[in-house]
C-alpha cells in the first residue's frame, strides 16, 4: 500500500511541478496557454522520471527513511532523468517542444517539492502506529530479524520479545535491549502487557507441543501467525538458511508451475541478446584492440561454469586478468581489488562490459539474462560441503545479473557466498518478468554508475 501511495503522490508532484514551472516562467496569464502545449510532451518523460526513481530504490520500503543516503539517490534519480529526457526532447521532433530553460527550472521545482514531500512521508512513516512482533526462536537468523526490525521503524513493527525454547543459547549481548522470554509460562502476560498482534515462529516451535497448544489457544485474539522464513523474505528481500529446511523447498520451488513464465522467458531472452548483441559486435574492434594493447594473451576469455541442474558448460569473457593469471593457485575466488586483474580489467569490470560476450551463452540456452551466479565446478564442491541446501541454486538457469548481484556486495569467500545464497533463493521462489526487469533495469544503473563487480 504504501508504494502505491508514493507512485500516486509523485505522479501528482510531477504535474505539479509542471504546473508551477509554466507559471513561473510565463506568468499567470500565458500560464494556461502553455500548459496545453507543455502537458502532453512532459506525460511521456515523466515515464522517464519514474523509471529513474524506481531504479534508485526510491520506492523500496527498506530505503523510506530520512537519511543522507536517501536524498542523494533522489538527487541522482533526478539529474538522471533531466539528462535523458533533454536528449529525448531533442532527439524526438515529434514531442513538439525543446525546453531548454523549462526542463531545467522544472527539474529544480521537482526536487523541491519531491524532497519535502519524502522527508514528510517517511517521517510520518516512521512514527505511524506499529505491530508488535513477539518471536518465538533465539536463533541467529531470529536476531537479525529482531535487529532489522529495530533499524527500520518504516516496516511498521516493533520487537516485542523473543521467546527462548529449551536451552538456547543467546548470541547478542545486552546492548541490544530485547526483551527475552524463557518458555511460554508468562505468555499470556506478556501479550496482554504490550499489546502483541504478531507472532513470528520459529523452525523449531513446531517440535514443541507445548508451544503449539500455546499458539492454538491464542487463536481467536486478533493475532497473526506467520512463520520465520516468511516474515523474513517479506522485509529483507532474502531466505534465511537456518530458518529453512527441506520441506520449504517442496512447498516453495515447484517449477512445474512456472511453464508459462519460463516459456517466456525464454523467448525474451533471445530476442534481447540478440538486439543486445548487436552493438557488442559493432564495439569488438575496439575493445579488443584495447585488450592487446593493455596486456599479452587471448581477447576472450572462457571457463568451465556450473549450469541448471548441475550440468557443465564454457562461459564466454572479455579477458580481464592476466593469462597467466591461476597459474601457481590454480581455482581461487576474485577479490574486489585483485591484483591479477589489468587496468583495463578493472574499468571493464566495474562496467561489466566483460560479462556481455555471455550474451552467446543466453542464445545458446545455458545462461538466462537473469538468474543466480554460475560458479565454477572447482568450487561448487567445496561450497557444496559448507553451505546447506547450496545446489538448489541451480535448479534454475545461471544468470547475466540476478538479485543478489545486485543486492549484495561482491562475493570473495564461503560466508558470501552463503549471504548471496539467501538472495538467490528469494529470486527463486519469486521470480517473475516483473521481477526480472527490475534486476535488469537496476543492473543497467549500477553499470552506468560504475559500481558493478
Amino acid at each position: 500500500m504504501a508504494t502505491f501511495l508514493l507512485f500516486i503522490a509523485d505522479i501528482a508532484i510531477l504535474y505539479v511541478s509542471l504546473v508551477v514551472t509554466l507559471f513561473v516562467r510565463y506568468g499567470i496569464g500565458e500560464a494556461y496557454q502553455q500548459l496545453i502545449v507543455h502537458t502532453l510532451p512532459f506525460s511521456v518523460v515523466f515515464v522517464i522520471w519514474i523509471v529513474a526513481m524506481y531504479i534508485a530504490n526510491l520506492y523500496e520500503h527498506r530505503a523510506l527513511r530520512n537519511t543522507r543516503e536517501f536524498f542523494e539517490a533522489l538527487l541522482q534519480a533526478t539529474a538522471a532523468a533531466t539528462v535523458v529526457a533533454m536528449a529525448l526532447f531533442y532527439v524526438v521532433p515529434a514531442l513538439g517542444i525543446a525546453p531548454k530553460t523549462n526542463l531545467p527550472i522544472f527539474a529544480v521545482v521537482f526536487l523541491a517539492l519531491q524532497a519535502s514531500s519524502r522527508y514528510l512521508f517517511n517521517y510520518l512513516l516512521a512514527q505511524s502506529a506499529r505491530r508488535h512482533a513477539l518471536i518465538i526462536d533465539t536463533s541467529p537468523e531470529s536476531l537479525e530479524l529482531a535487529r532489522t526490525i529495530r533499524d527500520n521503524p518504516q516496516f511498521g513493527y516493533a520487537v516485542a520479545g523473543l521467546v527462548r525454547l529449551g536451552q538456547e543459547e543467546l548470541t547478542f549481548n545486552g546492548s541490544d535491549g530485547f526483551t527475552v522470554l524463557d518458555g511460554l509460562g508468562s505468555f499470556d502476560a506478556q501479550m496482554r502487557l504490550v499489546g502483541v498482534d504478531t507472532i513470528v515462529i520459529g523452525p523449531r516451535a513446531y517440535d514443541d507441543p507445548h508451544v503449539i497448544e500455546q499458539l492454538f489457544a491464542s487463536v481467536g485474539r486478533g493475532i497473526a501467525f506467520t512463520d520465520l522464513p516468511t516474515f523474513a523474505e517479506r522485509l529483507t528481500g532474502r531466505v534465511p538458511l537456518g530458518a529453512i529446511s527441506h520441506m520449504w523447498f517442496l512447498e516453495n520451488l515447484r517449477t512445474g508451475r512456472q511453464r508459462l513464465y519460463g516459456l517466456t522467458k525464454r523467448v525474451m531472452d533471445t530476442l534481447l541478446s540478440i538486439a543486445m548483441g548487436i552493438p557488442v559486435l559493432a564495439a569488438f574492434p575496439f575493445i579488443a584492440f584495447a585488450i592487446k594493447l593493455d596486456s599479452p594473451g587471448p581477447i576472450l576469455f572462457t571457463q568451465r561454469r556450473t549450469g541448471q541442474h548441475g550440468r557443465p558448460f564454457r562461459i564466454v569473457k572479455f579477458r580481464t586478468m592476466r593469462a597467466d593469471a591461476e597459474a601457481a593457485t590454480g581455482a581461487v575466488w576474485a577479490s574486489e581489488d585483485d591484483p591479477r586483474v589489468t587496468r583495463l580489467g578493472r574499468i571493464l569490470r566495474r562496467t561489466r562490459v566483460d560479462e556481455l560476450p555471455q550474451l552467446w551463452n543466453i542464445v545458446l540456452g545455458q545462461m538466462s539474462l537473469v538468474g543466480p551466479r554460475a560458479e565454477r565446478p572447482e568450487l561448487d564442491a567445496r561450497l557444496s560441503r559448507e553451505i546447506p541446501f547450496y545446489r538448489q541454486r541451480y535448479q534454475v538457469k545461471p544468470g547475466l545479473s540476478g538479485w543478489a548481484q545486485i543486492k549484495y556486495r561482491y562475493g570473495a569467500s564461503v560466508q558470501d557466498t552463503a549471504e548471496k545464497l539467501q538472495y538467490d533463493l528469494y529470486y527463486i521462489k519469486n521470480r517473475s518478468l516483473l521481477l526480472d526487469a527490475e534486476i535488469i533495469l537496476k543492473t543497467i544503473a549500477i553499470s552506468l554508475k560504475q559500481r558493478g563487480r
